[in-house]
């Protein structure tokens, strides 16, 4: 299965599984908390981490869980069908999203 046939409910898991490994510190800080409140930070970092990439979590998602290339694959295609939805040109979507083509 490729990365871009995955739900995107199984990829984000696996992001934020990954993620949690990476980031020992953050697995310490929160390892007394209840379940659903260590769920909620990792998710609340996670988002962190994202922004401070420039990404929006769902694209540290696809970098999470996938090739470089694949990454790179998914996220045109997922940003074409959103500005398909949106109803906006390419070069206009991209200039509004930073987006380098």
């Amino acid at each position: 299965m490729t990365t871009i046939e995955k739900t995107q409910e199984v990829r984000h898991q696996e992001a934020l599984d990954k993620y949690i490994e990476q980031t020992p510190q953050l697995k310490e800080e929160i390892k007394d908390l209840p379940a659903d409140d260590q769920r909620d930070q990792i998710q609340w970092a996670f988002e962190d981490e994202a922004e401070s990439q420039g990404l929006q979590p769902w694209e540290l998602t696809l970098k999470y869980t996938s090739t470089p290339e694949e990454f790179e694959a998914a996220r045109l295609v997922l940003h074409k069908e959103a500005a398909e939805v949106l109803g906006v040109e390419w070069d206009e979507y991209c200039e509004m999203n930073n987006l380098v083509v």
